[in-house]
């Protein structure tokens, strides 16, 4: 082997290494599928050509090693990977005169579910394959994963936990620009992988089913069979299609078609044999199994020139490049730009205006720069604000760097504030888009949020603008008016605090009680007690309380505003500073949330796993010999039922 052949695979061994480092253990993106896809293929041609498989390839590897914050299991079967093709000739050659089954392959986090007595006794993750972490606590919040079933033996089965395009869009929208998520597919690692599983079921994880691996007492002998066995229990499964080798080139073009409407991000397809004996008969190689085979479409490239990169400046101050190139046809719509997300990716590209490059949608449907064919390196970001002219400078994020304009008085960043402060989670105001703040603020009605609520001052000159009247005019400040009646958590996430989301926001009022007294005067340790915050949030939160004008502002705000407070009497904590673990069925609350809210309104909470500072576990199955019963027994913490909670609620109000 020569030394450039092995110094090569050096190479892209450590860049593959880190991009799986990053992916698997910190739930962020370093290059995307294409570019991981392209390496990995180089470095297989690599050893294929030189003979020479070194210790550390991930050719031999599944996934990367797993956190330690969530207790690790072993899996009772390795998990390989698949092995996969861009041709669709191949899967006629895989089927030969078999039957076939062809699914979506979804883009989310592998989770194997086992089912012991009709209830989940566990969820894991995939991991590297051989050991995964357990995340039952955020699996009992999936919003289609049923905790009970009717069959009683020991059932095993894969899915993927996925996010819908619109959660994620959603819940994107709430966060500031850099913490906010490239694609469904990292949010839902992290949010899978949380230790509150408070967080994991406010984002709405879905849990598609896609292999029947066990079923104690049942047989099937097709994989069909075991799918519907499934539906029949109430599990979501994945859409397949029976195919041979005749028809499996129309299915996957039947595939190809739904892609666009998809709820789910995708990235290609699963071709598996039907005939459950012939499947376990082929066995497998160290990495792949000899069953299933991976498809995925080829990217449609097409070369183009980059016109220009425009920088525009967000809310955050985040000043954020979009590509700019002549039109081209991708997956048959006409596309003309790209995000380039922050400078990071600027700088890697080294582009430059009249530069050649590739672009493609990932997954077929997000626009993106595939490669810069000339590599000019002579774009350079702009050195002042193109909005205010503020010198801008530059600031790490969670995925590399990006500029940003430190002027808190720059008029896209006012703009996008206030747009931020009217939308739906915030003060919910209708009828104030964007486009409407910006008339305003150019009429100098509203230099700040407080104006908000005395724009009633200027309604006669609002309604001889144009697009507004006399019925619009009034809609609007009768829109402002009723959303003076807000929750504290939506005031605190419209004031548009770096790194507080609504989530957090939540906490923070649980912490101090909903006074917002008492959250301004808040100190940095006393921020950190939150689970959940870190010192960079709790920074944030002073630096935002202790700042004079937005002191000022937010004390106009309070003049018009009514928060609703959420006080607790004495009698109702009962439970303050005490934890509780809740596992299992109930039976006299409608259902598991309930029974949690009972616990926090009284001053305590509720989390997802046993510990030394655990007050009591509820299970109505005391005698249970669950993880979380033996954990409980073994630290000393008193298991009760349902009722003698309830008892202990009626024992306190006597």
């Amino acid at each position: 082997m020569s030394e450039t052949s092995e110094q090569r695979m050096h190479d892209i061994i450590k860049i593959l290494d880190e991009a799986s480092r990053a992916y698997y253990r910190e739930a962020r993106e370093i290059m995307s599928d294409r570019e991981y896809d392209a390496l990995y293929d180089e470095l297989l041609a690599l050893e294929k050509e030189t003979g020479t498989v070194l210790e550390n390839s991930p050719t031999k590897k599944v996934g990367y090693t797993v956190l330690d914050s969530l207790e690790k299991v072993v899996h009772q079967s390795k998990m390989l990977s698949l092995d996969k093709t861009k041709e669709p000739e191949k899967l006629e050659s895989f089927l030969g005169d078999k039957e076939g089954l062809l699914s979506w392959k979804l883009d989310g986090l592998t989770i194997v579910l086992t089912y012991r007595e009709g209830k989940l006794f566990r969820a894991v993750t995939r991991g590297n394959g051989t050991v995964g972490e357990d995340i039952t606590h955020n699996a009992l919040t999936f919003k289609n994963v049923p905790s009970a079933i009717d069959f009683k033996g020991e059932l095993v089965l894969r899915g993927e936990a996925v996010i819908k395009f619109k959660d994620f869009e959603a819940i994107n929208d709430r966060l500031p620009y850099e913490e906010k998520y490239k694609n469904p597919r990292n949010l839902c690692s992290g949010t899978v992988r949380q230790l509150n599983s408070a967080i994991c079921a406010s984002r709405n994880v879905n849990c598609i089913i896609y292999t029947l691996v066990s079923a104690e007492g049942a047989d099937f002998g097709y994989k069909d069979e075991g799918m519907d066995f499934l539906k029949s229990l109430g599990f979501e499964v994945v859409e397949y299609k029976k195919v041979n080798a005749s028809d499996v080139h129309a299915a996957v073009r039947e595939f190809e078609d739904k892609i666009a409407k998809n709820p789910f991000a995708t990235d290609g397809l699963v071709l598996t044999f039907n005939d459950s004996e012939y499947s376990k008969s082929l066995g497998a190689t160290a990495k792949f199994p000899r069953d299933s085979i991976a498809f995925k479409w080829a990217d449609e490239l097409a070369e183009t020139t980059l016109k220009n990169i425009i920088w525009n400046t967000s809310r955050t101050g985040l000043i954020n490049p979009i590509a700019v190139f002549e039109p081209v046809e991708l997956e048959g719509t006409t596309v003309e730009r790209a995000s380039l997300h922050n400078l990071s990716i600027v700088e890697n590209l080294r582009l430059g205006i009249g530069d050649r490059i590739t672009v493609y949608k990932a997954n077929m449907i997000i626009p993106q720069i595939a490669e810069n064919l000339t590599k000019s390196g002579t774009a350079t970001p702009p050195g002042h604000c193109p909005v205010c002219g503020e010198e801008t400078e530059v600031v790490a994020l969670r995925d590399g760097k990006a500029l940003k304009c430190p002027n808190p008085n720059c008029k896209a960043q006012i703009t996008e504030s206030l747009c931020h402060f009217c939308s739906r989670d915030a003060f919910n105001i209708e009828g104030m888009s964007e486009e409407t703040i910006k008339k305003f603020t150019d009429k100098g009605f509203i230099k700040a949020y407080p104006d908000i609520f005395r724009l009633e001052r200027y309604a006669e000159e609002i309604k001889a603008m144009e697009g507004f009247g006399e019925k619009s005019c009034s809609n609007l400040l009768d829109a402002i008016e009723r959303s003076k009646n807000i929750k504290l958590p939506n005031l605190i996430f419209a004031l548009g605090i770096e790194n507080v989301g609504l989530s957090n926001a939540r906490l923070l009022c649980e912490k101090f009680g909903y006074d917002i007294d008492r959250i301004r005067a808040a100190s940095e340790d006393e921020l950190m007690e939150i689970d959940g915050y870190g010192s960079i949030i709790a920074k944030s939160i002073v630096r935002y309380m202790n700042n004079k004008e937005n002191a000022r502002l937010l004390d106009r705000l309070l003049c018009d505003v009514r928060p609703e407070r959420y006080e607790k009497s004495p009698e109702n904590k009962i439970f303050d500073g005490m934890s509780f673990v809740v596992t299992g069925d109930v039976h006299s609350y409608k259902n598991r949330k309930e029974l949690q809210k009972d616990i926090e309104a009284r001053g305590g909470k509720v989390t997802g796993s046993i510990s030394s500072k655990t007050a009591y576990l509820i299970n109505n199955d005391i005698n249970s010999s669950s993880t979380k019963n033996r954990k409980a027994k073994e630290l000393g913490i008193p298991i009760i039922t349902e009722d003698r909670f309830i008892e202990m609620l009626k024992e306190t109000t006597v």
